[in-house]
């Protein structure tokens, strides 16, 4: 996405390899070709929210520059030599990143939600240092991490992410294949060609099938990828040895650029690539290099190696940069969850602007800046210079917010009582002035914590957690959605007091059911299936879980699965007894962005307790049927008659719009100690 398109020319080259650009060391059409996609992908996240496949033809575009400057430079392949390549490559990468990185921390700052902060900050050490797409990839289906739908500003750093990744691991391959070629005496070009045409079908055929099995995961999985680099190195390696003739190099070029504009408008590519769909793109990309200059006045090249174009290309990396951020921080400021016209032209301007800004001011000087090419020291001073320029305000945010945090828990019992409020014995006395717990920065990872540890599958939405206590007086085993998984902070905290085992497996959006409904799925149902006859086969001394269920359409009541006294029969016919909890609340909205934009005002994020819960529990109905179950119900440390508040006792409840926070669990605790032991008698 950054290697400009001039090239070594090979003195190995055959005469006809390209034509009249064989002549010239710069390819124009290529700038423009850059020019073409970088607007595609502008164009098509502002103002038609979907993914145009501009990405893909950047990718191969590089891997196809990166393969001519190694190939044309077969002596150098030695570490010193690599080094020195990498040096000279993240100098010029990294300056527009921390302009970039630095402004938008500065702007979300001023103009996001608070809840989003946390986000934001672990993207910007994610795309600092090239694993962004790692971290998208594993919050892409993280049912914990994707409450909140809206993106970060950080987010296209996936692509960025995976180009550099390949720019140290391609060097290494060319090293590799030239080292080999001398051993062996081999042809460097033909071994290359084997090298890449065995990644290229071995990536491919990986992602074809990854991504009809997990297509969001496979979306920033750099193996998947890595087949379209592949590509582009291919075309270079036999691109010297191929004669195209000029007419077929106009219907080359037209119909490659045809394909490529076309690809997003025909296609649904943020839910089918990078599998074989990907290769409609890219190869449209490779027949326009193919046709490179091809002489005619109908070629398409003339249009590509225009002065508009070329000059656009050479701010193309600065614009991808640019774009994207100020497009989600002008969306979050505005309240809107799409562009128009006139403010999608008004953020593509801007967006020009800045990029030739930083361009001229920032890119092009640091770039042609002499001092650092003389040694390699000097070059890793200016890398490790700029490392530093992002890493200060990155560090300070990340500081200030743990030392916000640890702050907090010093004054927590006194200034964040959370339920103690409800105690008759309790006595206020907080600070009228000290902030909520957790903060609206931090709510979203406020998660029940095991000294086990969780292996959690984010594709299944599962988690098997442990306390670990394997010689424990007792084990509880922990069922349901995350509904239950919540209840696991009073649980742990009475458990460690008692030396008890407690053991969790949990699935989001799958309470204990074997009833499909329109939010209960198949895969759902099946595991259920499978937990409960594990859960007779572990034979724990108690099984918790919820009873009732508030996710239910709007107009139709809280109420309990048809199936499930069933299964709670079932367990007690094991001889394993239950406790159930009524469901809590599912708010209106993400509890955390209402709190961020009422300050003054936390009761309008509150919900009416008669939209939430029925009347009367509706677990009263059907206690009488399984006698081995206890029924809970925490309703009163929830709502109050009229509404089910979204602060109590200066604890935020939740963390999004229906999962308790770990802090307001914990402050829960002992009056969850005193229910859950007369329940069971466990004294």
């Amino acid at each position: 996405m950054v290697t400009t398109a001039r090239i070594h020319a090979s003195p190995r080259r055959p005469r006809r390899a390209e034509g009249a650009a064989a002549k010239s060391k710069f390819r124009p059409e290529i700038q423009g070709l850059r020019s073409l996609a970088v607007l595609m992908v502008v164009s098509y996240h502002i103002w038609f929210g979907r993914v145009s496949g501009g990405v893909d033809v950047f990718l191969l575009i590089s891997a196809f520059l990166m393969t001519l400057q190694f190939t044309g430079r077969f002596e150098q392949q030695r570490p010193r030599a690599l080094i020195r390549h990498w040096l000279h490559l993240f100098r010029r990468l990294l300056p527009a990143v921390v302009v970039v990185l630095t402004a938008t921390l500065l702007a979300a700052y001023f103009l996001m939600p608070r809840s989003r902060w946390v986000d934001i900050l672990n993207q910007g050490w994610a795309s600092l240092f090239y694993y962004q797409n790692w971290v998208l990839q594993k919050a892409a289906v993280n049912y914990y991490a994707t409450d909140h739908s809206l993106a970060s500003p950080l987010q296209h750093f996936w692509s960025l992410s995976i180009q550099g990744q390949v720019f140290i691991l391609w060097p290494i391959i060319f090293a590799g294949a030239a080292w080999l070629a001398h051993r062996y005496k081999l042809r460097y070009r033909a071994l290359l060609t084997y090298i890449f045409g065995a990644i290229f079908l071995v990536s491919l055929t990986y992602s074809i099938i990854f991504t009809a099995t997990n297509q969001a995961l496979a979306y920033f999985d750099t193996f998947a990828r890595l087949w379209e680099f592949a590509l582009g190195t291919l075309v270079a390696l036999v691109l010297p040895g191929l004669y195209v003739a000029k007419s077929a190099r106009v219907v080359l070029g037209w119909l490659g650029i045809a394909a490529m504009l076309s690809c997003g408008i025909l296609l649904q590519v943020q839910t089918a690539f990078p599998g074989f769909v990907a290769l409609w793109p890219t190869l449209a990309a490779a027949c326009v290099i193919v046709a490179g200059q091809s002489g005619s006045r109908l070629g398409v090249d003339r249009i590509l190696s225009s002065k508009f174009l070329v000059r656009l290309g050479d701010n193309s990396y600065a614009l991808y940069l640019w774009h994207w951020p100020i497009l989600v921080i002008a969306l979050a400021w505005s309240g809107k969850d799409h562009a128009g016209w006139l403010s999608g032209t008004v953020i593509v301007a801007l967006s020009l602007v800045l990029a030739f800004l930083t361009t001229k001011y920032v890119e092009k000087p640091l770039r042609e800046w002499k001092w650092p090419e003389v040694r390699r020291r000097r070059a890793a001073i200016a890398v490790v210079a700029c490392l530093a320029a992002a890493c200060v305000p990155l560090g300070g945010f990340t500081g200030y917010q743990q030392w916000e945090k640890a702050a907090a828990a010093e004054r927590a019992y006194r200034d964040n009582p959370g339920a103690r409020v409800f105690d008759a014995n309790y006595v206020d006395q907080a600070d009228k002035s000290a902030p909520l717990a957790p903060s609206v920065e931090l709510a979203a990872g406020d998660w029940p914590v095991f000294d086990g540890g969780c292996k959690s599958d984010d594709a299944a939405l599962t988690n098997i957690c442990s306390n670990d206590k394997p010689f424990a007086s007792k084990q509880i085993l922990v069922l349901g959605s995350s509904h239950a998984h919540v209840w696991s902070t009073p649980l742990l905290e009475l458990a460690d007091k008692r030396g008890w085992d407690v053991q969790v497996i949990t699935k989001g959006y799958c309470p204990v059911t074997l009833t499909k409904d329109k939010k209960i799925t198949q895969e759902c149902v099946d595991f259920n299936k499978e937990t409960l006859e594990k859960a007779i086969a572990m034979k724990p001394d108690l099984v918790l879980t919820t009873s009732t269920r508030t996710d239910a359409d709007p107009g139709t009541s809280e109420f309990v699965d048809a199936s499930w006294v069933s299964e709670m029969k079932r367990l007690n016919d094991a001889g394993i007894p239950v406790v159930a909890i009524r469901d809590t609340p599912r708010m209106k909205e993400p509890v955390p962005d209402c709190l961020a934009s009422h300050k003054d005002n936390f009761s309008a994020c509150d919900a009416n307790r008669h939209a939430i819960f029925a009347d009367t529990n509706p677990a009263d109905a059907i206690a009488g049927q399984i006698p081995a179950t206890a029924f809970l119900d925490f309703t009163s440390f929830f709502c109050n008659d009229k509404t089910c508040p979204a602060v109590i006792g200066n604890v935020m409840v939740y963390k999004d719009d229906n999962h308790v926070t770990r802090t307001y669990m914990s402050t829960l605790a002992p009056y969850f100690e005193q229910m859950f032991l007369s329940a069971t008698g466990w004294t």
